[in-house]
C-alpha cells in the first residue's frame, strides 16, 4: 500500500511544491505515539462539493479581464483537472458586492410582476456563469439568495438597515423569488438550492432584512414553499438561517417541526463569529437528516494581516477541516475574484478574495486562500465520504474521505510553529511523513 504526501509552500524551493510517495508497512513494532487512525469501515455524510459566489462585484472584476486572464480564473477554479468547483451562489437583487443597489421590481401595484427585470443580473453575471458552466463540463450548481426583498416591501421603506417584510407582501416575495429560479432556469442553468434570507438577524448599512425563526418558519410554510410547489419548483432545496453559527442549533429548533421539517433541507450558515463546531454537532446529531453547509466565509480587510499571512489564511483552514469534522456537506467560499482594494462594494466593506485583479496595472493576482482551497477540493470529490478517525494531538486538525475512485484523502493542518511527525495507520499497515509548521497538506491511499 503507497501513500501520496503532498504540500505546497516556499519552504520547498523554487516551485514550492513537495511530493513523496511513502510506503505503508505492516506495523509490526505497533506504534502507540504520533498516530492518527483511519476506519474507513465507519462512514458519515457525503460530501458535495465546494465553490464559491459569483456577485455582481466578481463578475463585473471578470468583464475587465483580457480572454487569458478569464481562462486562467475560470479553468483554475472549475475544470475537473484543477479545483472542481461545482457550486456557485449568486445574490438576488443587490448585496454589498454590487456595483451598487438594485432590484429587478419596484411597483408596489404589479402584482403580476410585469415589470420584472433581469437585466442587472444579465450583464454581468450571467456571462461568467456560463464561462464556469462550460468548464465544469455541465455539472455547475446554483445557490440562490436575497439580501432584501425590494424597499416597498419592507417596514423601514428602503433595502438597507434591516427592517422586516411586510406581512401584506408575503405573497408576491414569495413569486418574486420564484421568479428569479425562473429566469436561471430559463438561461439552462440547474438552481440546485436557496436560502430564504442572508444573515436573517445582522441590520446592515447594506441590503439586510430581518427575520425571526417564527417570521422566517410562517414565510416559508405559508407561502414561499406553496409558491414554489405552485411553480413546480417543490425540489429545489430550501435552507434556512444563513448566517453565523454560534445560534445555529435554536434557529433550527425553533424553525423545524412536524410541517416544515418536509420543506426544510437543511441550514446554512458562516463562519463570521467564530469555530462553534459543537453548535453544527448538536444540529447533526438531533437532526440526522438536515444537510449543513456553509454558504459564506471570507477574510474581511479588518481582519486580514498581509505581514502574518500563514496564520491569517490557516484560520480558514482550520474552520473548513472542523465544519467538515461536525458534518458539513458543501462549501462556498464568498466572492471567488476582487479587484486590488478587495471590491469593488458599494458601501466599502472590503475583503480578500482567492484571486484579485489589479485594473490599473491589468494583472492577475492569485492569492495564498487559492492554493489552500485547491487542496480541499482537488482532493475531496464530490461523492467523497467522510470516514472515522482519530489524531493524536490538538495541533493538528485532520479530517479523512474515502473518494469515489476508491482513494482515502487526509487533510492535514499542522497549526503549531513546530515541525511535527505524524504515522498515519490504516488496516495494521502504518505510514511515517513529517508535518512542516503552519502548514496544510494531503495524503491520498490508493486502496
Amino acid at each position: 500500500m503507497k501513500m501520496q504526501y503532498y504540500a505546497k509552500s516556499p519552504v520547498f524551493g523554487r516551485d514550492g511544491r513537495f511530493d513523496q510517495i511513502i510506503d505503508m508497512t505492516e506495523d509490526i513494532r505497533e506504534v502507540e505515539n504520533q498516530v492518527i487512525n483511519l476506519y474507513p469501515e465507519i462512514t458519515y455524510e457525503k460530501f458535495e462539493g465546494f465553490g464559491g459566489a459569483v456577485t455582481e462585484a466578481a463578475a463585473y472584476v471578470y468583464s475587465l479581464m483580457n480572454e487569458e486572464e478569464k481562462k486562467q480564473v475560470i479553468e483554475t477554479y472549475f475544470s475537473p483537472e484543477q479545483m472542481n468547483y461545482q457550486l456557485v451562489r449568486v445574490h438576488m437583487d443587490s448585496c454589498d458586492f454590487s456595483l451598487g443597489m438594485y432590484e429587478a421590481m419596484s411597483d408596489p401595484e404589479d402584482v403580476e410582476l410585469k415589470s420584472f427585470s433581469f437585466e442587472r443580473t444579465e450583464k454581468y453575471i450571467i456571462p461568467m456563469l456560463k464561462d464556469a458552466q462550460k468548464a465544469s463540463k455541465g455539472n455547475l450548481k446554483l445557490m440562490l439568495t436575497p439580501w432584501s426583498p425590494p424597499a416597498f416591501m419592507k417596514t423601514n421603506g428602503k433595502r438597507t438597515g434591516g427592517g422586516k417584510l411586510k406581512p401584506e407582501y408575503r405573497n408576491l416575495w414569495a413569486e418574486y423569488i420564484c421568479r428569479y429560479i425562473r429566469e436561471f432556469k430559463d438561461r439552462g442553468f440547474d438552481v440546485q438550492r436557496i436560502s430564504i434570507q442572508n444573515e436573517p438577524k445582522a441590520v446592515q448599512t447594506w441590503d439586510s432584512c430581518l427575520f425571526t425563526a417564527e417570521e422566517e418558519k410562517e414565510f416559508l410554510r405559508d407561502h414561499l414553499y406553496p409558491a414554489m410547489k405552485n411553480h413546480g419548483y417543490e425540489d429545489i432545496e430550501v435552507f434556512i438561517w444563513d448566517h453565523n453559527k454560534e445560534r445555529i442549533y435554536e434557529r433550527v429548533r425553533d424553525t423545524v417541526d412536524e410541517e416544515t421539517k418536509q420543506m426544510i433541507t437543511g441550514a446554512a450558515f458562516h463562519w463570521y463569529s467564530g469555530d462553534h463546531f459543537e453548535g453544527l454537532e448538536l444540529v447533526h446529531r438531533l437532526y440526522p437528516d438536515m444537510k449543513l453547509i456553509m454558504s459564506e466565509s471570507c477574510l474581511e480587510y479588518s481582519i486580514f494581516d498581509e505581514k502574518n499571512i500563514n496564520s491569517v489564511t490557516n484560520r480558514l483552514c482550520h474552520e473548513i477541516i472542523g465544519d467538515l469534522q461536525a458534518g458539513m456537506c458543501a462549501f462556498y467560499d464568498w466572492n471567488l475574484l476582487l479587484d486590488e482594494k478587495g471590491g469593488p462594494n458599494h458601501v466599502g466593506n472590503y475583503c480578500h478574495a482567492p484571486f484579485l485583479y489589479d485594473t490599473a496595472e491589468h494583472k492577475l493576482m492569485p492569492q495564498k486562500t487559492q492554493e489552500q482551497f485547491y487542496m480541499f477540493s482537488h482532493f475531496i470529490l464530490p461523492g467523497s465520504v467522510r470516514i472515522a478517525s482519530t489524531k493524536y494531538t490538538e495541533q493538528i486538525d485532520e479530517v479523512a474521505y474515502l473518494t469515489p475512485e476508491n482513494k482515502i484523502v487526509v487533510l492535514l493542518l499542522n497549526k503549531s510553529d513546530q515541525i511535527l511527525s505524524v504515522n498515519i495507520r490504516l488496516n495494521g499497515k502504518i505510514g511515517s511523513l513529517i508535518l512542516a509548521p503552519e502548514l496544510l497538506s494531503v495524503c491520498q491511499i490508493e486502496l
